[in-house]
């Protein structure tokens, strides 16, 4: 009889959890599946959001001068996309970490990424992008795809070439 009650109660429990399943929607927040939060514009123009429906994903990097293996990242993240010539699938958006304006300007000229996609974050640690993605010592990127969806975290200049020659088949 215990075990009756048990099924039933284990059945009855997976029923009520999956009848509401597809009107579920995506949770905003920084792991693998999650919908990436907007940023509010960051000395741009404009905020910066990721779902566009366009069939190319973003990258999103956070990078600082202070993170030597970020900073090292950011530019062969960059050239990656110019060699492996994906710029056209991804489109790559770094965010500085530096509160200094002035820190953040001398590495991007002497990183030679003037005319590159940099967004610099005065409040550093303090900013609220910097709590939305949970960033911890050791900064990382996010690739997200064209409905705003995180597909990979962490990923290195070869794991990026990979992912996209996949989606491209």
């Amino acid at each position: 009889m215990k075990i009756r009650t048990y099924v039933l109660s284990v059945t009855a429990g997976i029923v009520f959890l999956s009848a509401g399943t597809d009107k579920a929607s995506l949770t905003k927040g920084y792991r693998l599946g999650n919908l990436a939060p907007g940023i509010k514009s960051l000395g741009t123009d404009a905020d910066i959001t990721f779902s566009n429906n366009s069939g190319s994903c973003t990258l999103l990097h956070f990078w600082a001068a202070y993170d030597a293996e970020s900073r090292m990242r950011n530019v062969q993240l960059w050239n990656r996309l110019n060699y492996d010539d994906i710029s056209s699938q991804v489109k790559m958006v770094s965010v500085s970490m530096d509160e200094l304006a002035s820190v953040f300007a001398g590495t991007v000229k002497i990183d030679k990424l003037e005319g590159t996609y940099q967004v610099h974050e005065k409040l550093g640690e303090r900013s609220e992008v910097y709590r939305k993605y949970g960033l911890k010592k050791g900064l990382r990127n996010f690739l997200i795809d064209d409905k705003g969806v995180i597909i990979a975290i962490d990923i290195t200049p070869d794991k990026l070439s990979e992912i996209i020659s996949k989606r491209k088949n």
